[in-house]
């Protein structure tokens, strides 16, 4: 993490910092923090808001210098929209303002009295988590083939009170994890392939106490008959690996939550090769992977008393005369049969033999898959929402409200039987492709055919996972959405 957090007893008009940050209402009310600044300021602060050379709309930041009464040399009043409004998402619009405003200052440390402001529907805790986690994403910068900027900022001070250490502590973890994920994803293909994967998980837990790493090669994926997941892989001259992890917080004997992440490190389409335009962003198919090993991160940092795998497929999908074909037929793991309709439809090909694996090893108390998997879910949800496909009503709710909480939401989608019959072939169990409609949808009904019996969920982050566009980057989500589920359930 490249900003540090501590907590401060002092007052916002006597903190020996490079900044302050408070807040105003858009109807010119200031927060009490502000207030108290104006006071030491000698009513300076409301001057200037009465003379509207302050906003208080949401996400205006006015910088002010070398106020009377004040310790700072820099106040930075952020505003915070409607007061009736101030929500969650409120919240977070004020904060990633704050911190892309100071790091733009020479300040080397600042006060952010936000944390203290009233949110509706959520507590001190999650405040401060949210400080935490939205400093250090503002001040996170991709640097492993490019030079980063210099901020001056290292150390953001939040006002203390009891308990806010805990949350701190917690919201670090989580923190770790989406940088985690996030440096995975961003880096290149050239960079990240299959044995880059499975050499940070090694890294990982040999940095971390109480984990464990296991890496398959092909050899060992093809004894344990991982066809479907090994076709993908035959065009590409760097080899697959199927990456296990493993952090035992729990009781002894209890069944582990398991998470599944694809991992397509490129994705070229195979034979049924994608257009060149955008085709740049496909290096962004192993987030499934990043994120559920960020998770694991955040997990095992944090020390929760739960007992977690996760496995995560690292393949990447190449044309080649060795390339598996259209009209292919696979044998999974299971020793299900699949038509090969379209060799881009390959995520659930190899999540297919993950998902066996996962279950015949480790006997998952609950199974859930993270991946990109479909175009079609960002055309049904957009880019804010992951979709989650479940048929298990109690998991559906508690996904949706770790995700809510966490504000890393997802929406639940259909998941019926009705959508099966686009699945039929006449020479396979099964094909890898349900035709025009309800593409997201089929891709699920797909892996529900491999997680029979299962307590099981998908989570499709096609939209979600990372920035739209050349200049994108990876987001880290949903990290946050599985950690904050994992944490619940340490806790049930």
């Amino acid at each position: 993490m490249s900003i540090e957090f501590a907590l401060s007893q002092a007052r916002p008009s006597t903190a020996a910092v490079g900044a302050v940050i408070v807040g105003l209402y858009e109807d010119r009310s200031l927060c009490p923090a502000a207030q108290e600044l104006d006071q030491a300021a000698g009513g300076r602060i409301k001057a200037l808001v009465d003379a509207e050379d302050i906003s208080g709309k949401a996400g205006k930041v006015s910088l002010l210098h070398r106020l009377d009464g004040i310790a700072s040399p820099r106040v930075l009043v952020v505003g915070l929209g409607d007061r009736g409004k101030f929500d969650g998402f409120a919240f977070q619009k004020a904060l990633r303002a704050a911190v892309a405003a100071v790091r733009e200052t020479p300040a080397a440390d600042a006060f952010l009295a936000l944390v203290d402001l009233d949110v509706k529907s959520r507590d001190r805790a999650w405040a401060v988590a949210q400080a935490v986690q939205l400093g250090a994403a503002g001040m996170y910068q991709y640097s492993a083939t490019k030079k980063p900027r210099n901020f001056a900022l290292k150390r953001i001070d939040l006002p203390g009170r009891e308990g806010d250490d805990a949350a701190i502590a917690h919201a670090r973890s989580i923190s770790a994890g989406i940088d985690f994920a996030k440096e995975l994803a961003n880096l290149p293909p050239n960079l990240c392939t299959p044995a880059h994967m499975a050499a940070q998980a090694q890294a990982l837990a040999n940095e971390l106490d109480g984990v464990t790493c296991d890496i398959l090669d092909e050899t060992q994926m093809d004894a344990l008959g991982m066809g479907s997941l090994l076709a993908v892989a035959r065009g590409s001259a760097n080899r697959p690996r199927l990456i296990v992890l493993n952090w035992r917080g729990g009781n002894d004997g209890d069944a582990p939550y398991v998470l599944v992440g694809k991992g397509i490190t490129f994705d070229t389409g195979g034979i049924s090769l994608k257009p060149g335009a955008g085709m740049e962003e496909m290096k962004y198919d192993m987030c499934g992977a990043a994120t559920v090993l960020g998770a694991f991160n955040a997990v095992a940092r944090a020390r929760l008393p739960v007992n977690l795998t996760v496995v995560a497929a690292a393949v990447e999908n190449m044309p080649d005369g060795a390339s598996y074909r259209p009209s292919d037929v696979l044998t999974s793991m299971s020793g299900k049969t699949i038509e090969v309709l379209n060799t881009d439809a390959e995520g659930r090909l190899i999540l297919c033999d993950a998902l066996t694996y996962a279950q015949q090893t480790f006997k998952p108390k609950v199974l859930i898959d993270c991946a990109t998997l479909t175009g079609a879910c960002v055309v049904a949800l957009g880019k804010y929402p992951h979709g989650l496909f479940t048929a298990d009503d109690e998991l559906a709710r508690d996904l949706l409200d770790a995700g809510d909480h966490a504000l890393d939401r997802a929406w639940r989608m259909p998941l019926w039987s009705d959508y099966q019959d686009q699945l039929d072939s006449v020479v396979a169990d099964m094909a890898n492709l349900g035709g025009k409609w309800g593409g997201a949808i089929t891709a699920a009904c797909f892996l529900w055919r491999f997680t029979e019996g299962q307590r099981w969920a998908h989570l499709d982050i096609a939209g979600t996972a990372w920035d739209e566009g050349r200049k994108g980057l990876a987001t880290g989500r949903p990290v946050p959405l599985l950690v904050e589920y994992l944490s619940r359930q340490a806790q049930a």
